[in-house]
């Protein structure tokens, strides 16, 4: 098998029952609970894009067994990062940016474990060697991974070694000569419900003594022992699409992954025991910059959208004639532009490792996710500003073919003769971005996706070439000479 149909996804889905757990229900089909149906709707519809003429030269590339997805295929030149960009913008739009862990992202880890085989072979061969055919494994099937990377919300002034549990943390329990033991939990798994394999890795942040938390390993789904408790969904699958129109069909199902004693067999393992391996894997493999081409890339999309729902909502009301108005959409639109031009320039400016392989530069795509993470909420903001009161007063469907449907249709209008299905279309949709649950849970999660912003901040201090900033400051200070010196009027 190569690239896969959205039919192929779905019986997938159905030969593969996991165990899932959501309002209190263990879900036996997923494909057939209505929570997670539309969702899983929409993925298949990305699988079925790299079947389509129009599309599936630029989602798809020739492998060693015939087409697979883009992500898949390592970037050799600037020309293959345009060529990533371009397939991850075809997802991203078909999602409209709002499924953050689209099949592309975790693809794109893989690609990046796989080139820096190396990094896991500081632990022996064998681990290399399990990360290559691993890759080639799901790259073959056209899988569909999650992750889960960060520990729960417990105790945070201490290490997952110093928890009251020592294995609350997800963790190793013992080795055994089929594999590793783990047991805990980790989060934050998204779309776990509806993907095919999870994949483990850690952050870095460990510490010692913490080496039972260091592990890296993938496992499929279905593996027995494995838990997934999803939180309370923003839709379940009741809601109406007019009135919902996004919550209802881009529900991610975050969910906490319970490991209760699970067997991971040892060509899963990709790492295991060392504290210093675990938090260097994230550098040292270039994951970073890979997954944040993928996520800068989705995050454009997720900005065009609000700001063309911001647009539109003005010119709706023609409360775009005001000069506020207009500054406030000329503040979405630069930073719209400022996401663009950074993708475009950490594409220009690629960096090149020792093999050969190219990466998109780490500082335009680290101050990319630095403005994610602190404009999108902004520009929900004046989505919420410019809706204000109309925002919260708008009719539902049924009220359009009911006794009051004159009424809807008369005082729900809008400027320029424009009818109030249309009109309640729009306010429908701008809510569901900005006051709804699904949106709010879609801010929380451009706020954190990169983790703690302050930490991310102060790593941009801690890791940056400084070097240009001082050449000129040493050179602004030379200016001044010396004390007393023949250039100083003021001792003349």
């Amino acid at each position: 098998m190569t690239v896969r149909t959205g039919a192929q996804y779905v019986e997938h889905l159905q030969k593969h029952p996991r165990e899932v757990w959501i309002s209190g229900e263990r879900v036996e089909d997923v494909t057939r609970h209505r929570a997670f149906i539309r969702p899983i709707e929409q993925l298949a519809q990305l699988y079925d894009m790299q079947h389509d003429p129009q599309f599936a030269p630029v989602l798809t590339a020739e492998g060693p067994n015939g087409p697979v997805g883009r992500a898949f295929v390592a970037p050799r030149s600037a020309a293959d990062l345009i060529a990533r960009r371009e397939a991850f913008r075809v997802w991203s739009e078909a999602t409209l940016g709002l499924m953050g862990r689209s099949p592309d992202f975790l693809n794109t880890t893989l690609m990046a474990f796989a080139e820096s085989a190396d990094v896991f072979g500081r632990l022996g061969q064998r681990y290399a060697d399990n990360v290559v055919r691993y890759y080639d494994y799901v790259r073959d099937n056209d899988l569909f991974l999650t992750h889960a990377l960060i520990t729960p919300q417990t105790d945070r002034s201490k290490t997952a070694s110093d928890q009251e549990d020592p294995f609350l943390h997800m963790g190793v329990v013992e080795e055994t000569t089929e594999g590793l033991v783990v047991r805990g939990a980790r989060m934050l798994a998204t779309l776990a419900p509806m993907a095919d394999e999870l994949v483990i890795y850690s952050l870095p942040g460990l510490r010692p003594g913490d080496e039972k938390h260091a592990a890296a390993f993938a496992i499929p789904i279905d593996t027995p022992g494995l838990r997934l408790i999803c939180r309370e969904p923003f839709d379940d699958g009741s809601r109406s699409t007019f009135d919902h129109p996004l919550s209802s069909h881009f529900e991610e199902a975050d969910a906490l992954v319970v490991f209760d004693d699970v067997l991971v067999p040892w060509d899963r393992v990709f790492l295991h025991g060392s504290v210093e391996l675990a938090n260097a894997m994230y550098a040292d493999t270039n994951l970073r910059q890979h997954t944040a081409h993928q996520t800068g890339v989705r995050g454009l999309v997720k900005l065009q959208l609000v700001t063309g729902v911001a647009m539109q909502l003005a010119q709706s009301v023609k409360i775009d004639g005001f000069l506020h108005v207009q500054q406030r959409l000329g503040e979405c639109i630069a930073v719209v532009e400022q996401a663009r031009a950074l993708i475009v320039a950490s594409e220009a400016e690629f960096e090149t490792s020792e093999s050969g392989a190219v990466r998109p530069r780490f500082g335009s795509l680290q101050t990319l996710r630095v403005l994610l993470a602190q404009q999108y909420p902004k520009l929900v903001e004046v989505l919420q500003t410019l809706g204000a009161g109309g925002l919260l007063m708008m009719p539902s469907a049924a009220d359009f073919g009911g006794p009051i449907g004159a009424d809807v249709a008369k005082y729900y209008r809008g400027a320029d003769g424009l009818p109030a299905v249309d009109r309640v279309r729009l306010y429908k949709l701008a809510w569901d971005l900005c006051g709804d649950a699904f949106g709010q849970r879609a801010v929380q999660y451009e706020r954190y996706y990169a983790g703690d912003p302050l930490r991310v901040l102060a790593g941009n201090y801690l890791g940056y070439d400084k070097t240009d900033c001082f050449r000129l400051v040493d050179r602004a200070l030379g200016l001044a000479g010396e004390p007393g010196g023949s250039g100083d009027p003021a001792q003349a």
